[in-house]
């Protein structure tokens, strides 16, 4: 039996979490509805122990720093998460807000509000910027801790109704099968 593979996505609020919810459905995969929060409330180290008890493939992880600019606890438990041995991070899907003070990061892609996968980053409403930076709270950590693929969107559940999960979701499940894509054919769109 191979490591448990893991998406984790940056956002964790309430209407995220549903949203979430909602993507693991549609992928046929597994939400650990726990790791919800803002911030996130539980460490990296029992997010792990969730994970390895947990069923489905991938695993969705929600890890938020509810706007902290600095190291808050979701990059804490991503940072943990990322370099456990015990599983495989297959992707992030780093959600945009409207946090001052941070680096962002620059993505590899992003899932624009009308579900179009882009070569640039978008804002928070799933609109698309002109350069490739996601601006988020629980994002700058991946500048240092590297995963296969990151991919931005908007706010998850959001983005003026777009993502909303009475339309299932449709953003952030697309997002999460393109990181599925990418690790299955083990290589990059050519967008």
């Amino acid at each position: 039996m191979g490591k448990k593979k893991v998406i984790l996505i940056t956002d964790g609020d309430d209407i995220a979490a549903k949203a979430v919810q909602e993507a693991a459905i549609n992928i046929g995969g597994r939400c650990i509805s726990r790791t919800a929060g803002n911030p996130t409330e539980i460490s990296g180290e029992r997010i792990i122990e969730l994970i390895n008890e947990s069923n489905g493939d991938p695993i969705l992880v929600m890890v938020d720093d509810k706007g902290h600019s600095g190291l808050g606890q979701g990059e804490m438990a991503m940072k943990y998460i990322i370099e456990s041995p015990e599983v495989e991070v297959l992707g992030v899907v780093a959600v945009a807000s409207n946090t001052k003070n941070i680096l962002g990061i620059k993505v590899d892609y992003s899932v624009d509000r009308n579900g179009e996968l882009i070569n640039k980053a978008v804002d928070k409403c799933g609109r698309k910027k002109k350069d490739k930076i996601v601006k988020g709270d629980t994002v700058d950590i991946l500048n240092y801790d590297r995963v296969p693929i990151v991919i931005g969107i908007g706010d998850p559940g959001k983005m003026d109704g777009y993502d909303s999960t009475e339309i299932g979701a449709p953003i952030v499940t697309r997002a999460i099968e393109e990181i599925i894509k990418v690790n299955r054919e083990n290589k990059k769109p050519d967008i």
